[in-house]
């Protein structure tokens, strides 16, 4: 829609380049406005509504002095700016004087009626059953207090249990109680509701969003016949919906910078706008008639994909354009782009703070000025047509948007222009074929089965991709975080790039890159190190939970829980080589053991699956019965005297004695207790029992004695002195998170391992650790690792600093003397928390 009505294409035409001697000047003059606001609404969000308010008169009186002056351009600057910041004075004023961001202030327990204005959005934060949490964007309508409704409006955040938001789309009409607390930064959002209810929902949503709901569940029941990775990935692509999306695959595109792919986008909204324009230029169309069905098409896309930023983004672009094709007054992309930042940013001020936006925003940028006139070049050197524009749209995207990428994760990802290279040519095939079988699934679901099956070709080979590239050795370099970061990378780009104008330069700079990347990615595959030869068991860093491998030779090892997160269990066993699981044990059903369990089936193989004979928690059974379910496995109940046999390795089962009831945590004492032996070296691996199973151990006359001791339940202080010494082991081995808020290992306990002589090594400090026998000493061998899944993830903050962890308000980090909680065990804490925290004293 921005083509050169001569045909020509865009790397050849006048302002393609912006370099070229003879090109034409961009048209710039909404690009300063566009920015300058952009910048001043950022600036704006963190102050007062006065300060916001002078500054916007003073540009309003500036504009009118400028434009007096005939200095237009910076009038319109000074204007623009002006027009942002005065509605958002009033906005943030509205705010601060809402009698809701009072009750908030005083974290007043309310009845609050919404609208749902978003999905809702999974947190990393878990609740106090270790169950998920989402986030939910909603608009205010009224608050009850005191028997009293208030009628009120804006913007609010929910925080609430997943599970019951499921079935909220956006426009459904919700009642729900909770605490109101202040957002963590000033801004227009009122206040934020920690819930204490589920949802009433109240109606029903309207109309159009429950036919797009009908359309989002058909697509995901068309894909549901596909392999799970690409099954779960379809639905990603095409309209957003990643609840079905594969944790371990999702981390793999985000390390081949891929990202982009799995959450919709201004390219989904593109391709669908050009496939239909080509189609009606082909029915000799008229341009009003392409611009109708253009917009017609836009609308019901972008309430399918939902409004994300990107996604708005591009709706803007898509508007401006056809309304100019309309009319026949052809526009350049680039203000177009600069009056869709200017007009998103009139509607919702918050979009100038949102990282997605600013992404979207920074590639189209790139995509529109610098990626022609690299592809220009590229094609007057003999590169083909179709592969000059790829690497060049690739390249341009990739290093536009990976100073902001580096300066928030602290890492730069080496290998997203070849993955970007293959994986976008599919890009537009999945996405016409996905949106015609979730369209189709609504009238004649066979036929959308048979669409979906078409689409599932590209999106294995999208799979592949990111497989591939994201599971590489060195795939991404560490980078300094935050703005000093980013701003650094910036230079050393600007400056790289400026320097490969000279010939020979671009030589030298070519050769570095290439051995740097031989350097970083092959030889430090090779000379890693890890695993070390002849391992035995490793424990892997899996933050605050457990997780361990026990080999069995041969790319095959008995894994002994899942920890709570895919990635990091998914990431141990694929360093350690392992490719198939005969046998999985796991402890017991809390959510830092099982949590992480499709990391482990993320393919690989699962023979056999084992656990507790105690169902508890339900929420970590369940999601232990739905992984496990589409690979026709089933968890088989062990207990006390059950002997297995895997390889080289011979498991014999301890404990549990009995299912425990009334206890202080009866997942945690019900947990699978084993001494494994594996090439002659014995491993007690306790899971997290606590002291009522240590001492049935001992009355039982159990033989504990084994070389290596896995600490019970991370190193709390509910572990037996005696149990501890009964083992007699050489080396003991902490699995715990770093800065956890359980105050695990106890100082205790460590001085209790320390009085038996027992050299520890802790997960926190040493990453993974593996145990090697040399002439018959337990050896262990480190790994590090940066995982510091212990601390409270940022979506846990987003109400405001107040405590949204709700297993820490009742707890605390002291703990009691060891074996002194036997007489009188403190009051029995929720059994489906994960970790159940220590007894806080009264103030």
């Amino acid at each position: 829609m921005t083509g050169d009505p001569a045909g020509r294409p865009a790397g050849d035409r006048p302002g393609g380049t912006g370099e070229e001697p003879d090109a034409a000047p961009l048209d710039l003059r909404l690009a300063a406005p566009a920015l300058l606001g952009w910048l001043a609404v950022l600036w704006g969000l963190g102050r007062s509504a006065p300060v916001v308010l002078i500054a916007g008169a003073g540009l309003l009186a500036g504009a009118g002095l400028l434009g007096a002056l005939r200095r237009y351009a910076l009038a319109l600057a000074a204007l623009s700016v002006a027009a942002l910041l005065l509605p958002l004075a009033a906005r943030l004023q509205a705010a601060h004087d809402s009698p809701v961001a009072a009750l908030a202030r005083a974290d007043t327990a309310v009845t609050a009626e919404l609208v749902v204005t978003a999905d809702p959005r999974p947190l990393a934060a878990r609740g106090t059953s270790g169950s998920p949490r989402c986030a939910v964007e909603a608009s205010l309508r009224a608050v009850t207090v005191g028997g009293r409704r208030v009628p009120e409006s804006g913007d609010l955040l929910v925080l609430g249990p997943a599970a019951a938001w499921r079935n909220a789309l956006p426009g459904q009409r919700v009642r729900v109680a909770g605490r109101l607390q202040p957002p963590l930064t000033a801004g227009t959002l009122l206040a934020v509701l920690a819930e204490g209810s589920d949802p009433e929902l109240v109606g029903r949503p309207p109309v159009w969003q429950r036919a797009a709901g009908s359309v989002r569940a058909g697509l995901r029941r068309a894909a549901a016949g596909l392999p799970p990775l690409p099954g779960g990935l379809l639905p990603g692509l095409v309209d957003g919906d990643t609840s079905r999306l594969d944790p371990v695959l999702n981390d793999r595109f985000r390390t081949a910078g891929l990202t982009h792919l799995v959450a919709v986008s201004g390219t989904n909204l593109s391709i669908l706008i050009a496939a239909v324009a080509l189609l009606l230029r082909r029915l000799n169309a008229s341009p009003r008639t392409i611009a109708a069905v253009g917009l017609a098409v836009m609308t019901g896309f972008v309430v399918i994909a939902r409004p994300s930023p990107s996604v708005l983004r591009a709706a803007v672009m898509a508007v401006i354009a056809l309304l100019a094709l309309a009319t026949g007054r052809q526009r350049s992309a680039l203000p177009a782009l600069a009056a869709s930042v200017l007009l998103l940013l009139l509607w919702r001020p918050s979009l100038a703070a949102d990282l997605g936006f600013t992404l979207s925003v920074t590639a189209t940028v790139a995509l529109l000025v610098i990626a022609p006139g690299w592809a220009g070049r590229l094609r007057r050197r003999g590169v083909p047509a179709g592969l000059a524009e790829g690497l060049a749209v690739a390249t341009a995207a990739h290093l536009a948007t990976v100073p902001i990428i580096a300066g928030i994760n602290g890492r730069i990802s080496l290998v997203a222009i070849p993955a970007n290279l293959l994986a976008e040519p599919v890009v537009a095939v999945v996405t016409v074929l996905g949106l015609l079988a979730a369209l189709l699934s609504v009238l004649w679901l066979p036929a959308a089965v048979v669409l979906a099956e078409l689409a599932g070709w590209p999106c294995r080979w999208l799979v592949w991709v990111a497989e591939y590239f994201g599971s590489l050795p060195g795939a991404t370099l560490p980078w300094p975080a935050g703005v000093a970061g980013g701003l650094g990378l910036l230079a050393v780009l600007v400056g790289t790039i400026r320097l490969c104008r000279r010939p020979r330069a671009r030589v030298t700079v070519a050769a570095g890159l290439v051995v740097a990347l031989l350097v970083q990615i092959p030889v430090r595959a090779l000379v890693s190190g890890w695993p070390p030869p002849g391992w035995l068991m490793v424990a892997c860093d899996v933050g605050q939970g457990d997780s361990l491998a026990l080999n069995a030779g041969g790319g095959a090892a008995v894994v002994v829980d899942a920890g709570p997160d895919p990635v990091a269990v998914d990431r141990c066993l694929r360093e350690l080589g392992i490719r198939s699981v005969p046998l999985l044990v796991l402890t017991h059903f809390h959510l830092d053991h099982v949590g992480g369990l499709a990391g482990v089936l993320h393919q690989r193989p699962v023979g056999r699956v084992i656990g507790s004979p105690l169902l508890e928690p339900a929420s970590g059974h369940e999601l232990v019965l739905r992984l496990l379910g589409p690979r026709h496995l089933s968890v088989q109940p062990v207990s006390a005297g059950a002997q297995l046999r895997v390889g080289r390795i011979r498991l014999d089962v301890l404990g549990p004695r009995r299912v425990y009831h009334d206890t202080r945590s009866d997942p945690n004492n019900s947990s699978v207790v084993i001494r494994a032996t594996v090439a002659g070296v014995r491993i007690m691996l306790c899971g997290d029992a606590e002291v009522e199973a240590q001492d049935d151990l001992l009355a039982a006359g159990t033989d504990l004695r084994a070389d290596i001791l896995k600490v019970p339940h991370h190193g709390s202080a509910y572990s037996d002195p005696a149990f501890l010494q009964a083992v007699r082991a050489k080396l003991a081995v902490i699995t715990v998170g770093l800065n956890n808020d359980y105050g695990h290992p106890s100082p205790l306990l460590l001085r209790e391992l320390a009085r038996l002589g027992l050299p520890v090594r802790r997960t926190d400090l040493d990453g993974d650790v593996a145990v090697v026998e040399r002439a018959g000493a337990m050896l262990p061998v480190l790994h590090p690792t940066r995982v510091d899944a212990g601390r409270p993830p940022a979506g846990s903050r987003i109400d405001g600093g107040r405590s949204s962890r709700m297993s820490e308000r009742d707890g605390s980090s002291r703990s009691p003397p060891l074996a002194s909680v036997r007489p009188a065990l403190s009051p029995r804490h929720d059994s489906m928390d994960p970790c159940p925290p220590l007894p806080r004293p009264l103030p």
